[in-house]
This record gives C-alpha cells, sequence and structure tokens, in this order.
C-alpha cells in the first residue's frame, strides 16, 4: 500500500493539472482524501466493532483499489475529485482496522517493535514508490493511478485470505469485552495518546510540509535540492532508528521514549526557529529524524497497553488526532506566517514541543510487566 501511495503522490497534481485547474483545485484532490479519511474515522472503528479486522480491513482496500481505478480512467476534474474523496473512505477503513488488529497481536512486550516494524514498512515503501511514479509518468499520468489500484486489490486479497482463519481478526460475539469512548477517556495515558499524536501530525506533517519548504526556498534561498537533501537526511535517521526506538519502548517503557522523542522534537523546532544560516537546516532535520522514530511508537503503544478487547473507535480517534493537526497546522501556521513571518510560526511550534516534552513526563508506565515486577525489583 505504501508503495502505491507513494507511486501517485509526486503524479497525482500533474494528473489534475492536465484538466487545466488552477492551484487551489489541484490542492483540493489532496485535500478530499485527507478529509474523507478524518470525517470517516469514527463510523471505521464502529464498522470494526460490528465486524471485525479482516472484513473492515480487505473491504476497505478494496475500496481504495477500486476507487483508484476510477479516478485513473476520470475524464474530468469532477470526477477526479469525487473517486478520491471515496477512496478516503476506505482508507480510513483499512487503517483503523489495521492499527487495530496490530495493537490487539501484540503483547506489551512486543507491542513498541511491532508498531517500528509497521512504520518502518510505510517508510521504505513511500522512499521507493516516488521513483517508480516517475518513471511511469513518462508514458501517462494515468498509468500511476492503474498501478496503484492493482496493488491495492492484490493487498486486498491477500487480507480476505490470510485472516480467514483468525480469532483476533473475526467478528465479535455479542458478549465479547469492548473498550468504549467513555472508558477510553478516563485513562490519563489515552488522553496523553491523543496529544501526542496530534503534536507529531502539526509539526511532523503540518509544519514540516507547508511551511518549511517555503521558509528554506523563498527567506533561506537555496535550492529544492539543497532542502530534499535535508528531508533525505531525516527520514534516513528516522529508518534507522525505528527498531532502535520499538525496542527501548518495550525494554525501557513509553515514558522514556517519548521524552526522547519529545526532547528531539523540540530541538528540531527551536533550531529552525534560530536558523539564520542555511546549514542549521540540517541538525534541525536529523533531530527531526530522530523525534520521529522515537515519537512514531508511543501513541500506538498506550493505546494498545490500556485497551480491552475491541476498541475500534478509540484507535480511530487516536489516528484521528493526528490527521486533524495536519490539516489544521499548514493553514494556522500559513496565515501566522503570512501576516507576521516564518518566526512567530516557528515560536508557536517550538512552544507546543516544550508543552509536549513536559507533559510525557507525566505518562505513567503502562507496560503489564512493570506492574507485575516484584517488590524488590521495582525498588531497584
Amino acid at each position: 500500500m505504501a508503495v502505491g501511495f507513494g507511486i501517485i503522490a509526486p503524479t497525482l497534481p500533474l494528473f489534475a493539472r492536465s484538466f487545466g485547474v488552477n492551484n487551489a483545485q489541484v490542492g483540493s484532490i489532496v485535500a478530499a482524501f485527507a478529509f474523507a479519511r478524518f470525517a470517516s474515522g469514527l463510523i471505521s472503528g464502529k464498522l470494526v466493532d460490528r465486524f471485525g479486522e479482516r472484513l473492515v480491513y480487505s473491504i476497505g482496500i478494496g475500496f481504495v483499489a477500486l476507487s483508484s481505478a476510477a479516478a485513473a480512467a476520470a475524464q474530468s476534474y469532477e470526477q477526479l475529485l469525487i473517486y478520491r474523496a471515496a477512496g478516503g473512505l476506505g482508507s480510513s477503513m483499512f487503517s483503523v482496522a489495521a492499527g487495530s488488529l496490530l495493537l490487539r497481536a501484540t503483547s506489551d512486550m512486543q507491542r513498541g517493535r511491532a508498531q517500528s516494524l509497521y512504520n518502518g514498512s510505510f517508510l521504505l515503501g513511500m522512499m521507493g514508490g516516488p521513483v517508480i511514479g516517475g518513471a511511469l509518468s513518462a508514458f501517462s499520468l494515468r498509468a500511476p493511478l492503474a498501478i496503484y489500484a492493482f496493488l491495492l486489490a492484490i493487498s486486498s486479497i491477500s487480507g480476505a485470505l490470510l485472516l480467514r482463519g483468525s480469532t483476533l481478526a473475526a467478528p465479535p460475539s455479542r458478549h465479547a469485552e469492548k473498550t468504549s469512548l467513555r472508558e477510553a477517556f478516563a485513562l490519563k495515558p489515552y488522553r496523553i495518546a491523543l496529544v501526542i499524536s496530534f503534536s507529531t501530525g502539526f509539526i511532523l506533517f503540518g509544519m514540516g510540509r507547508s511551511i518549511l519548504p517555503l521558509f528554506m526556498v523563498e527567506e533561506m534561498e537555496v535550492s529544492t535540492t539543497y532542502m530534499g537533501v535535508g528531508f533525505t537526511i531525516a527520514s534516513i535517521v528516522n529508518g534507522l532508528l525505528l527498531l532502535r526506538a520499538g525496542r527501548l519502548s518495550d525494554q525501557r517503557g513509553r515514558r522514556f521514549v517519548a521524552i526522547i522523542g519529545s526532547g528531539a522534537m523540540t530541538i528540531s523546532t527551536f533550531l529552525l526557529l534560530i536558523t539564520y544560516q542555511a546549514w542549521i537546516f540540517f541538525p534541525a532535520m536529523i533531530f527531526s529524524g530522530i523525534a520521529g522514530a522515537y515519537l512514531a511508537t508511543v501513541p500506538g503503544s498506550l493505546v494498545g497497553d490500556v485497551l480491552k478487547g475491541k476498541g475500534g473507535q478509540v484507535i480511530a480517534l487516536q489516528q484521528m488526532s493526528g490527521d486533524f493537526a495536519a490539516m489544521v497546522a499548514p493553514v494556522l501556521l500559513g496565515a501566522l506566517s503570512d501576516a507576521y513571518g516564518y518566526r512567530p510560526a516557528f515560536l508557536l511550534s517550538t512552544l507546543l514541543m516544550v508543552l509536549i516534552f513536559f507533559i510525557t513526563t507525566r505518562i505513567p508506565e503502562t507496560r503489564n510487566s512493570v506492574h507485575l515486577a516484584a517488590p524488590e525489583a521495582k525498588d531497584l
């Protein structure tokens, strides 16, 4: 799925532009998918609780496959917009079902590493996809969407077949244990997981993909190649540390890796705030890569540790908090930078991360192994 998404990422705006639309309309193609994902999150969670992960997982991916095939055949901008928005619903179904299955299939002492492997697979796919997409676009701008649909169809069929004997992914019984949103909100670790998801989405996907490129090109006056090297460094550092971060999460606890991740993110945003020479961008990206690796394991691990039975809506809301931040941050930071310049936008991001760093120091340890440890071991 990640390879396929990476394939269409650089070519979808070009395909939209081929219908003779403006930049805002091109941006709407991307925004429509994200908005549909966010708007349907709780619905997808309810479907998981009702019908089980296997059905929602395979149907969700299949739905994205159909919408992508339809988008590849679109004859107008309006058709492309509708088909991509419809794909957001299927993507929401898949991500909630996959997240639920991943959390429930792993023990507390595996969950951090499982999160790292899952995120790492997406990182690798997203890194390799654009190369393929760029080559395909030389033949046809419709080809990447068609290939994406084919890869999604394989994923859908594979999920349906390989999960058919799974009791975890099966529809729940009437008396199966389930965690409600009300019960989840009563738990401090869950509320902190929502905050961390929001902050990660705000900085990495909001600030990092909106005003930061503009700042480097317009104010620092560097080339797009120079900027691309910085983002590539962040991705490499992220990939190298993901598995280590997951292992430390399982061995040292969720709070330990959360403090490292939020601390690194605070340093990264502060370095951007004081970037008056272009070279400072590179250490800022290194710390951003460290932060991304460590914070990626925290929200899912916290939710998985406290989740009892099925909790599709609980998992959906955690994912939605990050999606919401990624939607809000570009608008908020863009307006702030338009009115007062880039520095106030970076200052706001830094202050947010200082707050998050303080919050992570208050995370109660949620691994069962800690609670089950002998008293003398706790004292040590």
